[in-house]
């Protein structure tokens, strides 16, 4: 199986040719956990569930596994992580410059477009050290 990735450009690419691009080495199980990962366009994944998806597609591959690669693709920048508790961590494979909100008692992450948020000011960041990103995350539940 060889599947398609489509990029922000529009442009479309194989996961062997991405993994490649983004210095990585295109591994059996990173090639099969990036199938499960693009092949459903922009999405937000946990480790558990990723690794849910290669148990059910017969993916040989272990928790610790999943987690790894995740944090390999994070690296090379490939995923976004995008932490919402201490403890939930997602994966978004949409990087471009966004933020999110979290539905509360569905445990579920729905994109905000960039331009969707207004952020006053910052502070000035600690000496030696640059701004790299802002992340927003917006909790929401049912009306009660």
């Amino acid at each position: 199986m060889t599947t398609l990735v489509v990029h922000e450009t529009g442009d479309k690419k194989n996961v062997t040719d991405m993994l490649r691009s983004a210095g990585l080495r295109p591994t059996r199980q990173r090639v099969s956990l990036a199938e499960l990962l693009y092949s459903r366009g922009d999405r937000h994944i946990s480790a558990e569930l990723l690794h849910e998806e290669a148990v059910d597609a017969d993916v040989p591959v272990s928790l610790a596994t999943v987690y790894n690669t995740l944090h390999q693709f994070t690296e090379a920048g490939l995923l976004r992580e995008v932490a919402i508790d201490g403890n939930k961590t997602y994966f978004d494979t949409n990087v471009s410059d966004h933020h999110h909100f979290f539905i509360e008692g569905e445990n579920r992450v729905i994109d905000i477009p960039g331009e969707g948020v207004g952020i006053g000011s910052l502070p000035k960041a600690p000496e030696g050290m640059e701004i790299v990103r802002v992340d927003v995350v917006v909790r929401v539940r049912e009306k009660r």
